[in-house]
């Protein structure tokens, strides 16, 4: 085949920026019927969590999520990469440790070389590798966009369970990764980032969530999720839904990518980062003349993002200094929990 397409270019959409309107999504679930009275399945569709939690008989859990996305990189391998980071990080946002994966794959027949998705499943199979879990299978169709992610599956003890809806009044939230990924892929489809910031880019989206892990053995953690399409406004609306608490953003700690307020300013701004705000901005609380670049940032959607953490505000500076520690230097940080309604309330 000859003049290949960039990857990117057979997408409407990228990374978790394709999901659906956070809007339609949740009347979606909604009309949904219930999982029912299963007494061991601990973690369902009741609070858009991040993956699914059922009991065993001696007190171990079974952790289940599926993720899957378009191209936000036209490099094969690194898309592999980015979309097997992704989805395992459901299993570390519960609090537990991945097993093994399956693939889930839809390739465009006679667009793409059978070599370019080969290259694809090598950057998968090579996440997997360092989360230290096979890829054991999959599925695989002919589809008119590009199509790869993973279901994955993971234990941990019914204790390490954490869940998106258990913030406590008082609680301080922790953001491990930077903001900005949605930013910087409409950058890369346009042909505007530079090499450094294409770095950055690929560091932050193919950095494993291990921490999750550790988080969840820390009895003054006590809710995680992780932040992706629905950027850091609808994720953490998502935890004072759960808790029925607001959730006080301090928008000027950040952490953001170096470069994210700059383009955003230029106007790199996703569809996805338009269509959040209209599903879910009236539910969030911004200062007097907010301008709207900064809004784009806090609607941004995040591919890979990093985990959204509450924990007791007395321990939130030991907590923070083990997520460091880890190897997350971005992590800040970012607001805290208070009484009131389930909204979000943007201060600074």
């Amino acid at each position: 085949m000859t003049d290949a397409p960039r990857l990117t270019s057979l997408a409407h959409g990228g990374g978790c920026g394709c999901k659906l309107d956070p809007a339609i999504l949740r009347r979606l679930l909604s009309e949904q019927p219930a999982a029912g009275p299963f007494e061991r399945l601990l973690v369902g569709n009741e609070t858009s969590d991040d993956a699914a939690v059922w009991e065993l008989d001696d007190g171990t859990c079974v952790i289940a999520t599926t993720d899957f996305f378009t191209p936000m990189v036209d490099d094969p391998v690194e898309f592999g990469r980015i979309a097997a980071t992704n989805a395992i990080s459901d299993v570390y946002a519960m609090g537990g440790r991945p097993i093994f994966a399956l693939a889930i794959l839809g390739m465009p027949v006679g667009k793409i070389e059978p070599d370019v998705v080969a290259r694809i499943l090598q950057g998968g199979a090579e996440k997997c590798a360092e989360a230290g879990i096979p890829v054991a299978g999959g599925h695989s169709i002919d589809t008119p966009e590009p199509i790869y992610g993973l279901a994955v599956i993971g234990t941990c003890r019914r204790e390490a369970v954490r869940r998106n809806a258990d913030a406590l009044a008082g609680d301080a939230v922790i953001l491990t990764k930077p903001l900005g990924v949605g930013v910087y892929s409409a950058a890369i489809k346009r042909e505007a980032l530079d090499a450094a910031d294409y770095s950055d880019f690929v560091a932050t989206t193919t950095r494993l969530n291990t921490i999750g892990m550790a988080l969840a053995a820390e009895p003054a953690v006590h809710a995680l999720t992780d932040v992706t399409g629905f950027g850091i406004l609808g994720h953490g609306l998502e935890i004072a839904r759960g808790a029925g608490l607001t959730f006080v953003l301090e928008a000027s700690a950040g952490p953001f990518l170096p470069r994210a307020e700059a383009l955003v300013q230029d106007g790199f701004v996703t569809g996805a980062s338009h269509r959040n705000w209209n599903a879910f901005g009236a539910e969030v609380d911004l200062p007097a003349d907010y301008p709207d670049w900064r809004r784009h940032l806090l609607t941004d959607p995040q591919t890979s993002g990093g985990l959204l953490v509450t924990c007791a505000a007395a321990q939130a500076e030991t907590v923070l200094a083990c997520i460091r520690d880890a190897g997350y230097a971005a992590a800040t940080r970012i607001g805290r929990m208070v009484a009131g309604p389930a909204r979000v309330r943007v201060d600074g």
